[in-house]
Formats: structure tokens, C-alpha cells, sequence
């Protein structure tokens, strides 16, 4: 039988697809119809969302499609079940699928498939990590592990951002809307968190990143700014009440930010384009990369209160 025919019809529980995926290139819509089709069979699959690129709607011709796979903590759905899909949709009958937690604990596993359509990406979701760290985010606790993923590491607030964008395309119960309306307000104790937090983190970095600079320290000088820029970014996003998703094109994103110093991007990126190779150029960067600094300071106003 062909991978894309339905084994058994839809269910009332399953979304109408049509307006849903209305924007995907009709070869994509029609792998990623029959794969829902043949995900929501799959026992303890709890929920499905398109997420990514298309879900955001920043695509592009070649751009993967991104299936997140909910699951409950205490009942996770089979691997196996999961890799036999997959299989059944590769191109080349050879696709990478996972266990759970394999690439980390916050990118929890999944699959990487060519099809005939192009490369689709299945992204395990741990339900119940999801719901705990959106009632974190409530309280302002938030977490970031440097070492999940380049190239600043991942911020436990991407999984608000994933929630807020991610189109359900089966949800039987409602889990999906559910979360959707706990992230439908950006939660002001995670707005202060973050300014907070990553203000301070800046203005400690930018006191190593002066003294690395006098000692002609370019490797030290140059991890800082870069680290600096990456507390800045936390900071925008708070400050404008915006879930943040990724570090790729985020300079665009924060460009079109309502709350942003004047050129901010252009300066950043001239600054780290051109950091310098002497203690006086290293320095006159750290100068510049301060005024950046003073001047998201301002926005921030009496939000951040400095420890």
C-alpha cells in the first residue's frame, strides 16, 4: 500500500488541514497530510503541530517542514512506530530517528527525513517539560543550556515562542489550545527576569571584556561582545514582549522591533564584524559595545535594577 494512502479516515478530532496549510507548496502539503494521517495512529501520540519556518511564516523555497510529536512524560509513544513512518515517507529509505533525549534535553530527539517533497524534521515534545516550563516562565524562572545547540545555546523561553507559533494539526484533546492561551500574554514576572538577568550579565561581561581588551586579548575580548550581544538580544526580545525562537536572522527580527536604540543592528554588526587586533582597537570596540549597552539600559528604564 503507498505511504500516502489513509488507512483509515480522519477523525472529528482531526483539524481541517486545508486552510491550516494553505501556504505550503502542494507536493509538501501532501507528504505532510499523510503523515499526520499516519503519526495520529500511532498510540500515546498526544498531539501534532507544524512548527518552524512555516508555522512562522519566514519560509522559503527550500525550507524543511518541522513536525513537532507531543508525548506524556509516563506514556511516551514507540520509536519504533515512529522510525516505521519515517521509513516508509525517505526518499533514500535510511533516516536518522532518535530516541528520546537524544540531541539533549531541551531539543529531545526526533528524525530527519528526505522525501520527495524535502527534507521534513520530526521534533519529539515532552508535554509535561513543556507545561512545567510555561508555569516556570509565569513565575519568572527561566533556564538557558549553552550547550544544547549553537551558537548561543537554548533558552527554555523557546518553548513559549513554539507554543505561540506552532499551527496544531491534530490535537484531540485540546492540549495544543490549551497551552496556546497560557502563552497568549507575554508574562510580566518573565519580562522582568530577563531584562534583569541579562543586563547585569552584559555589564559583568563588558568589565572582563575591558580587560581583556588592554591585554590585546582577542579571543577573550571577542567571546565576550559575542556574549554581551547574546544578553542584549534576551533583553530586546523582553522588552518588546516577544517569545524568542532563534538566534538565525535574529538581527532582522530585532530590527523591526518597536523598542530598539537607532541602528542597533548596523552597530552591532559593525562592531563584531571589526573587533580589532591592538589593546586601542580592541578597546574602542568594548567603548562602543557599552553605548550599545547604556542605551538598551535606557529602554529598560526602571525595569532593571541593577545588583
Amino acid at each position: 500500500m503507498p505511504f500516502w494512502t489513509l488507512r483509515v479516515p480522519f477523525s472529528e478530532a482531526m483539524t481541517n488541514l486545508d486552510p491550516v496549510l494553505s501556504h505550503l507548496p502542494s507536493a509538501k502539503r501532501t507528504v505532510l497530510m499523510a503523515l499526520v494521517d499516519q503519526l495520529r495512529q500511532v498510540p500515546d501520540m498526544v498531539a501534532i503541530v507544524l512548527g518552524g519556518s512555516y508555522a512562522g511564516r519566514t519560509h522559503h523555497a527550500t525550507s524543511d517542514l518541522d513536525v513537532g510529536l507531543y508525548y506524556r512524560e509516563t506514556a511516551p509513544f514507540d520509536i519504533e512506530a515512529i522510525r516505521a513512518i519515517a521509513t516508509a515517507v525517505s526518499e533514500d529509505g535510511n533516516p536518522t530517528v532518535t530516541g528520546f533525549y537524544a540531541w539533549g534535553a531541551w531539543v529531545n530527539g526526533g528524525a530527519w527525513i528526505n522525501t520527495a517533497a524535502g527534507k521534513v524534521d520530526f521534533l519529539y515534545r515532552n508535554l509535561d517539560q513543556i507545561e512545567r516550563t510555561i508555569a516556570d516562565a509565569h513565575q519568572g524562572i527561566t533556564q538557558h543550556d549553552y550547550g544544547q545547540q549553537p551558537a548561543y545555546g537554548f533558552y527554555s523561553v523557546i518553548y513559549l515562542a513554539e507554543t505561540e507559533i506552532c499551527l496544531p494539526l491534530w490535537d484531540p484533546n485540546g492540549v495544543i489550545a490549551t497551552l496556546k492561551k497560557q502563552v497568549a500574554v507575554y508574562p510580566p514576572a518573565l519580562k522582568a527576569k530577563l531584562v534583569n538577568d541579562h543586563l547585569w550579565s552584559a555589564e559583568f561581561t563588558l568589565l572582563h571584556a575591558r580587560t581583556f581588551a588592554a591585554q590585546g586579548d582577542i579571543y577573550n575580548t571577542v567571546g565576550c561582545l559575542t556574549r554581551a550581544a547574546a544578553n542584549l538580544t534576551q533583553v530586546l526580545f523582553a522588552l518588546n514582549e516577544r517569545y524568542f525562537q532563534r538566534d538565525k536572522q535574529v538581527m532582522q527580527t530585532i530590527s523591526n522591533f518597536a523598542v530598539v536604540p537607532p541602528d542597533y543592528a548596523a552597530t552591532l554588526s559593525q562592531i563584531l564584524a571589526h573587533p580589532g587586533a591592538t589593546p586601542a582597537a580592541l578597546s574602542t570596540s568594548v567603548d562602543q559595545f557599552a553605548e550599545l549597552w547604556a542605551a538598551v539600559v535606557q529602554l529598560a528604564g526602571s525595569l532593571y535594577q541593577p545588583k
